[in-house]
């Protein structure tokens, strides 16, 4: 019997998990985005290597990162640190995507104004690109929630304790009473972002 004090427990530290995680990736990604719009020369290596980080298996990346000195070992940071790679491609790719696709004559109108670059950055572009950055962090966190569950394996905790748990004694009721919650976290995660996706888009 599996007790309701322990699924909550494990549910909070997968939501606490997942948060941390996404807000890694989405401040770093956001920021890359950002830099190579201005720095075209490198939007090739950037994406290449964070496209290179989806290819491999999850459980691998977890393996890989354990012997690093300062983020690896056993335990929630180095899960974090390996599912904040994992979100990174999304919002790279979406902020870049975003912020390349405004209307260059909105651009040019701004410079018109004698608006700075920094402006035309903050007051235009972001602004703009604001529904496609939030499409990308959405992506990034619905599938870092599932991604998170794997975590159990290095004790990373979170839902996957259940799921491991019930897969290593062949016992349906734990595998989805990890699986259920999980769910149950990414559907509220896509509805509640895409909500906002939709309030703050411009359009």
């Amino acid at each position: 019997m599996i007790a309701f004090e322990e699924i909550r427990d494990l549910t909070l530290e997968h939501i606490v998990m997942v948060l941390v995680a996404v807000g890694i990736a989405g401040a770093l990604g956001i920021a890359l985005g950002i830099a190579l719009t201005r720095r075209p020369g490198l939007r090739g290596w950037v994406l290449g290597f964070a496209g290179l980080i989806q290819t491999v298996p999850s459980l691998a990346l977890f393996g890989f990162l354990i012997p690093i000195p300062l983020i690896g070992g056993i335990g929630r940071g180095t899960a974090i640190v390996a599912l904040a790679l994992y979100a990174l491609l999304p919002v790279l790719r979406n902020t870049l995507a975003g912020i390349l696709g405004v209307d260059p004559a909105v651009r040019e109108s701004a410079v018109a104004m004698g608006m700075t670059g920094r402006q035309i950055l903050w007051e235009v572009e972001l602004p703009l690109a604001s529904r496609t950055i939030l499409a990308g962090l959405r992506i990034a966190t619905v599938t870092t929630i599932g991604t998170a569950t794997i975590a159990a394996y290095i004790g990373g905790g979170g839902l996957g304790v259940l799921i491991a748990r019930g897969l290593a004694s062949v016992d349906t009721t734990q595998i989805l009473a990890g699986a259920i919650p999980a769910a149950c976290i990414a559907l509220l995660a896509e509805g509640g972002l895409g909500w906002v996706e939709r309030k703050v888009s411009p359009v």
